[in-house]
């Protein structure tokens, strides 16, 4: 399978007083066309950081210490900034979480379009109207010339994730980074907009990289999952191994934290301990201050564990496997 994403033993950092702190360790996965790669972990975990490192618009205490990011076989940690810059809207897109803040509330929605068509596709106004009204309509937006005129607050939440994503897809973009796209859109409004990713994905022959804390929306969209904890992936897999056959503790402790609706009793196991900062040192394995099987193996209190395959595709890093 064709490659568009390709992230190799990526290491970032944040400043805090003159201090540097590992918020990334080591975090290598891949995307190809025509799938859907789910992140997913607790609030923190470096989700969205990754997406930065990849935007390359980390904040300005935030640095790629080392690796290399790789889109359509371009580096893009190699590039000055004027070069990331043409990368960003044409070969990738991001799907923000509040399209509101995305959006100019200032400005109608078709000259926001069509500023977006004619500075990454180059067209002519014209052609870039015609384009505008054909991008909403494959997002499933009726009346495309009617909303064109009218200003972000005059749409509702779902249509304007929609909105987002016709002025993304109009780009033509090889990567689509989702950032929690569907977290403030109800229950109705979420599966639409998931079932629409999912049928764009394979008519724009595009790689979707999905950043969410919400299995259930994994289940939904995703091909392959990778977990993260504490900036660190511990995980990874396709989704019936993930879902089937979860091998590391924090993965088990996230499916047993969604209530199972199933059962007589209402029940949610929430995972013990809270999340780390990025201050804390903690020796050996990140997550053995919560781990409930951490006891079982002294390794967990000394070292970092490595990542094995404990099944082909099917990734975990715990030293209680190998």
């Amino acid at each position: 399978m064709e490659k568009v994403l390709d992230i190799q033993n990526l290491h970032a950092t944040f400043s805090i007083q003159k201090k540097d702190y590992e918020v990334l360790h080591d975090i290598s996965f891949s995307v190809n066309r025509n799938e859907t790669v789910c992140v997913v972990g607790e609030s923190g975990c470096g989700k969205s950081v990754t997406t930065l490192c990849i935007m390359q618009l980390l904040p300005n205490n935030g640095k790629i210490k080392s690796g290399s990011i790789y889109l359509d076989g371009t580096d893009l940690t190699k590039l000055s900034k004027k070069e990331v810059r043409k990368f960003r809207g044409k070969k990738m897109g991001m799907i923000f979480q509040e399209p509101m803040t995305a959006l100019n509330p200032l400005l109608t929605i078709g000259y926001q379009m069509r500023e977006n068509i004619i500075n990454h596709r180059g067209v002519a106004k014209k052609d870039a109207d015609k384009m505008a009204i054909e991008y909403l309509e494959k997002v499933g937006i009726a009346n495309p010339d009617k909303r064109l005129k009218q200003y972000p607050f005059q749409l509702s939440g779902g249509l304007r994730q929609r909105v987002l994503i016709a002025m993304v897809l109009s780009a033509q973009p090889s990567l689509l980074i989702a950032d929690e796209p569907t977290t403030a859109l109800d229950v109705t409004i979420q599966k639409q907009v998931l079932s629409l990713l999912n049928d764009l994905k394979k008519d724009m022959n595009a790689g979707i990289l999905f950043i969410t804390h919400d299995l259930g929306v994994v289940a939904e969209i995703a091909d392959r999952v990778v977990v993260l904890y504490a900036g660190r992936k511990v995980e990874e897999g396709t989704t019936k191994q993930i879902f089937k056959n979860p091998q590391h503790p924090y993965t088990i402790g996230l499916m047993n934290a969604v209530p199972n609706v199933d059962l007589d009793e209402f029940v949610i196991q929430p995972i013990p301990g809270t999340f780390p900062n990025i201050t804390e040192h903690i020796d050996g394995c990140r997550f053995n201050p919560r781990c409930p099987r951490a006891h079982e193996c002294a390794k967990c209190f000394v070292s970092a564990p490595q990542m094995i395959e404990v099944e082909p595709g099917h990734f975990v890093s715990c030293h209680l496997h190998g």
